[in-house]
């Protein structure tokens, strides 16, 4: 569906019974995948049978995927279709060993950038990094918000000093409205718990926000 709806690319959420970065939204989701038996395995099926055309990004955390096997999970992910991974709780550097058997099999490690970062962090973090920066928009969880802060563009102006990587906005985008904004100053938007609230409410819907959000982009780039 986001795929047809014109995404660039879609971040697959490997559910984790502890996902301490995401929101309520994700949460239950994630809980409600694992009540109904999905596991890393089943997401990468479901991955490998979609064939959607456009890149795949895995967004999960460090656990699931050590117990799954980190070579077995890179190697799975790589022939399922996926480009790139994105570990949540893993901070840039702190285990060079996760990130070379990652990218050996041809992943990319997208790395997340806080918006608390100073110059002298955000050097050693980008050094390495590959794909495009995914940039949070506020501190905490995962979730929609109402407003964007025209301090975010002060956040990707410092941010692209040091990189010449996209940089892709995510946490609480949630509108049409929004993407637009953000757009001003990003390379693109990540939206998941506002996608996975429509989701519930049926099909619809979230083909709706779907293609309200690519029509923004479409303004934005014009």
């Amino acid at each position: 569906m986001v795929a047809e709806a014109g995404a660039d690319f879609v971040e697959l959420g490997i559910p984790f019974s502890d996902p301490l970065a995401d929101g309520p939204t994700i949460q239950r989701a994630s809980h409600a995948a694992l009540e109904n038996g999905m596991t890393v395995a089943g997401a990468l099926a479901l991955i490998r049978e979609a064939r959607l055309g456009v890149p795949v990004i895995a967004f999960s955390y460090l656990n699931p995927l050590l117990a799954y096997g980190l070579e077995r999970f890179a190697e799975d992910a790589v022939a399922a279709g996926i480009g790139g991974v994105l570990v949540t709780d893993l901070p840039a550097g702190e285990d060079p060993e996760v990130e070379t058997t990652l990218r050996a099999a041809g992943l990319d490690v997208i790395r997340l950038v806080a918006p608390t970062s100073t110059l002298t962090r955000l050097e050693p973090l980008v050094r390495g990094a590959e794909g495009f920066l995914y940039l949070i928009a506020r501190l905490g969880v995962t979730g929609p918000r109402t407003t964007v802060g025209d301090e975010l563009a002060a956040t990707i102006a410092r941010v692209r000093a040091v990189t010449a990587l996209p940089i892709v906005v995510g946490f609480g985008i949630a509108s049409g409205e929004q993407a637009r904004a953000v757009a001003r100053w990003a390379d693109g938007v990540v939206v998941g718990s506002a996608l996975v609230e429509r989701l519930g409410q049926g099909l619809a819907p979230a083909r709706a926000l779907m293609r309200e959000l690519r029509e923004a982009l479409g303004a934005a780039a014009s």
